[in-house]
């Protein structure tokens, strides 16, 4: 494999193991929807604020998911929304 061929499937390798915790997939799933601040996820998965605060950071630093002020609040929104798509896949598969 040449090395810029291994350098993209590293980059998708990291992609893949930040989605590889049931919390990470809850998350995403939740802020496809609407979004949602470290408090708000912590308690629908309830967790602490600091359990919650690195699984999203995992998400943010992957730019799987990003942070938006409002006033003194800071919410998370999907970045990558084609993940919906792939998720659709999954669960189509799984049901079979």
């Amino acid at each position: 494999m040449n090395p810029a061929r291994q350098l993209d499937y590293t980059e998708h390798a990291e992609i893949y193991k930040a989605l590889a915790h049931p919390t990470r997939l809850f998350i995403v799933y939740e802020i496809a929807e609407n979004k949602r601040s470290v408090t708000e996820l912590a308690t629908k998965v309830g967790v602490d604020i600091s359990t919650m605060s690195k699984h999203l950071e995992i998400l943010r630093s992957r730019k799987i998911i990003s942070r938006v002020k409002e006033g003194n609040q800071v919410f998370y929104k999907l970045e990558f929304t084609c993940l919906l798509n792939f998720f659709e896949c999954v669960n189509n598969n799984l049901a079979k």
